[in-house]
């Protein structure tokens, strides 16, 4: 009867200690998604930044020369 009930505590105290680190878990996963949640990734940038890309088409690529470019750099 005592072997039992040994298990039955030991049991008890494994579902709390996972009960609780699943709480922790959950909570901490709240608090990281509240750090990141007002952070702009896209602002403008301050200082001497430079653009580095233009937003035109190339008219004169041919689609095979796109479909190449496509391949090498997955664009």
């Amino acid at each position: 009867m005592m072997k039992i009930l040994k298990t039955a505590v030991d049991m008890i105290k494994v579902f709390l200690l996972f009960t609780g680190f699943t709480v922790l878990f959950y909570y901490a996963m709240i608090w990281i998604n509240s750090e990141y949640e007002n952070y702009h990734r896209y602002d403008q940038p301050d200082g001497a930044a430079i653009k580095v890309a233009s937003l035109e088409e190339d008219k004169q690529r041919s689609w095979f020369d796109r479909l190449i470019f496509f391949y090498l750099n997955g664009e």
